[in-house]
């Protein structure tokens, strides 16, 4: 028998979903013949089997999370090896909660540090109950049994946890990461779009102003390699469009937009965004960006401080374009107004950087079609 594990899918992922099963116990497959498809933090994949041969047993279900290295699948070769070799003998349990967080890490992991007496703490497990969010009200800070209750009547109430999943999951890991290392500095300013043709595409001009100023002020078009303090420019500006879905957020990665027209863009925008929502998008086509736009606008919403993703530097966000009284030789006039929000990483960009970099942006987009 030979155990096929959970390969190590890239980009540092640590975890799969399992979504589907194509094979069940029994069956024969050939080499290379799909035979799961898992979701990772930002795509769904199909594994392929490393070799022709019978399923004698499957590790997982649909739903359950696999850490890279767990069994996935064991052939049966018609004769017995010995555990010394690799056997898996027994039942592997792959479940739910295999990594189940908190805004700490691992449930329970500041658990250890908290004051309360075994039975209390055999209490917070039947209950399901995270010491290290009970508030102690006993003797010396000590968490009594009527506070785990406490706090698990308020979790009865509010409804069960759901562990976030997929995208979401990734979202919160990137979300975390970016604000512990991360320097983030955010200048606002607005756009006069007054210019603009009526039926004017809004995404492929804050692209084609962003590429623009990116050219003036390369430092935003950049990696910071936050080990060795140093940073990268980079000539092609590769932009990350972030895409909201029912599943989270996704941002996929339009390849050297400066080299483009406005109708490839549009084109390569919109293919992009159907991979999306099928969830079919390939993950090469989640990484990789230079530097990235978020137009929240097209929902509602002035200004943000949109968050910077190591290891880029910089963020446009666009909010809901708006009809405005502004100053015009003196008079008041109602003009189209787009406010404008951008994060930087201070560690690799100054302030005057951002500010040009904005400046131009502005420029570009004032200008007519």
């Amino acid at each position: 028998m030979k155990i096929f594990k959970l390969p190590d899918l890239g980009e540092g992922l640590v975890e799969v979903e399992i979504i589907e099963w194509f094979v069940k116990e029994g069956d024969s497959v050939g080499e290379d013949q799909h035979i799961v498809s898992v979701e990772t933090a930002k795509a769904i994949v199909e594994i392929p089997s490393p070799q022709a041969g019978r399923i004698k047993q499957r590790y997982g279900e649909p739903g359950d999370i696999v850490q890279v290295g767990d069994p996935l699948l064991e052939f049966d070769s018609g004769e017995e090896e010995p555990a010394d070799k690799g056997t898996v003998v027994g039942t592997v349990e792959v479940g739910k909660e295999v990594l189940r967080e908190t805004p700490t890490g691992v449930a329970g992991a500041g658990a250890a540090s908290v004051r309360a007496t075994p039975a209390v703490r055999a209490l917070a497990r039947r209950l399901e109950v995270d010491l290290s969010v009970v508030t102690p009200s006993g003797q010396d800070g000590t968490i009594t049994a009527s506070d785990v209750q406490r706090v698990a009547k308020i979790f009865s109430e509010v409804g069960p946890l759901e562990s976030l999943r997929g995208a979401r999951r990734a979202m919160a890991r990137n979300m975390a990461k970016a604000h512990t290392e991360i320097a983030a500095v955010t200048v606002c300013d607005d756009a006069v779009i007054e210019a603009w043709a009526e039926d004017g595409d809004v995404t492929v001009r804050l692209i084609r102003a962003i590429t623009i100023a990116c050219k003036t002020e390369p430092s935003l078009n950049a990696w910071y390699d936050s080990h060795s303090v140093g940073r990268r420019l980079i000539k092609q500006v590769h932009l990350g469009i972030a895409v909201d879905t029912d599943d989270g957020l996704f941002v996929p990665v339009l390849r050297d937009v400066g080299n483009k027209d406005a109708k490839t863009l549009r084109t390569e925008l919109d293919a992009l965004k159907e991979k999306v929502h099928s969830r079919k998008i390939p993950p090469e086509d989640l990484r990789g960006q230079t530097i990235t736009l978020s137009n929240f606008g097209t929902f509602a919403g002035r200004y943000a401080d949109p968050i910077v993703v190591p290891p880029t530097v910089a963020i446009l966000g666009a909010g809901k374009v708006r009809p405005e009284v502004v100053a015009c030789d003196g008079n008041p006039v109602v003009k189209q107004i787009m406010p404008l929000s951008l994060t930087f990483d201070h560690r690799a960009v100054t302030g005057g950087e951002a500010s040009r970099f904005l400046g131009e942006v502005i420029k570009d987009l004032e200008a007519p079609e």
